[in-house]
């Protein structure tokens, strides 16, 4: 990339400009103007984002310039330019779910780019902080087609030991999908070795989280059983806090459990964790009211279950009691 292409010289008044001589014999004082490669690369990198952001031509203007960037970000200093030019947000959108032929085509160009990308370290913030990864996983969940899955599966494995994308995969159920895509037939065995190696990474990933990161995974894919940690004193008291981030997200998707779930022990350890969040949260009672989980678990108290009729009843008690009152409900 070092190569120096000269700046075509200029003609006029009889003479050439660049180190020539001028008519009258006197050497021209006029500088040389030189361009060098990675300059021509600078600006072709700003057209073709510019044409991301509005194509020149309404069908072909995206795919062009995706194709094109899909070849150039092999170079390093295509990479640099483009996230220089703020270019990986403009590829976010283009990852989706594609039906036809020429859609399914800017879909793999694209997370070509991506894949391209996930090997320079300065757009890994960039992926880490977008809509990315979530997008990435949809997409691969539903593909059909090889190469579109076989590039986004080895994305993912680039991605995984990257700060906290190893966590991130875990929480999106990633495991269970990538272990869905293995019992599927593929001819390609970069593919199949990726995917091994996704699934050992993932299962690495679930070992090296903490316990309350296996917590919020177990009911983030609604798959709660009796874990230990569940009935266990410390991890209520050492992670209460940490159910307020994301505006108490976990505390809803127990609630949400209660409405959606047909699995009889996902609902009484959901009604459980309700009942564990009250007695330990300094405000649990209020918390949890406010978010109309009362109407839900008194709705379990007539359960055919036993397990989540005596769990359901565990809430109310510590709801309307109190857990002082309501310790001798204890499970």
């Amino acid at each position: 990339m070092s190569l120096m292409v000269s700046a075509r010289p200029k003609v006029g008044d009889g003479g050439i400009a660049n180190g020539g001589t001028s008519a009258n014999g006197e050497a021209s004082r006029s500088k040389s103007k030189f361009t060098t490669i990675d300059d021509v690369l600078k600006g072709l990198v700003e057209w073709l984002c510019t044409q991301l952001k509005k194509p020149s031509h309404p069908t072909r203007g995206v795919p062009s310039a995706i194709s094109c960037l899909a070849t150039l970000l092999r170079e390093p200093i295509v990479r640099s330019s483009f996230v220089k030019a703020d270019g990986v947000k403009l590829l976010i959108p283009l990852i989706s779910p594609a039906s036809t032929q020429q859609s399914m085509q800017l879909l793999y160009e694209t997370c070509l780019c991506v894949w391209l990308l996930s090997y320079y370290e300065p757009a890994l913030e960039y992926l880490a902080t977008s809509r990315a990864l979530p997008r990435l996983v949809e997409v691969v969940k539903c593909s059909t087609k090889e190469k579109v899955v076989r590039v986004i599966i080895l994305t993912l494995r680039n991605l995984l030991p990257k700060g906290t994308f190893g966590a991130h995969m875990v929480e999106l159920g990633l495991l269970q999908i990538v272990q869905s895509l293995k019992a599927q037939a593929w001819s390609d065995e970069d593919l199949l070795e990726a995917l091994n190696q996704l699934e050992d990474g993932l299962k690495d990933s679930i070992k090296r989280l903490s316990s309350f990161d296996k917590y919020k995974q177990e009911v983030l894919l609604g798959h709660l059983d009796w874990s230990p940690m569940h009935k266990d004193p410390n991890f209520w008291q050492e992670n209460i806090s940490n159910f307020e981030e994301n505006d108490f997200q976990i505390l809803r998707v127990l609630i949400t459990i209660l409405d959606t779930s047909s699995d009889a022990r996902a609902l009484a350890v959901a009604c459980y964790d309700l009942s564990q969040f009250i007695q330990y949260h300094p405000a649990g009672r209020v918390i949890v009211t406010d978010l109309k989980a009362k109407e839900r678990v008194m709705k379990l108290m007539n359960h055919e279950n036993a397990e989540v009729t005596k769990n359901a009843l565990l809430c109310i008690q510590r709801l309307f009691l109190g857990a002082k009152y309501a310790s001798f409900m204890q499970v």
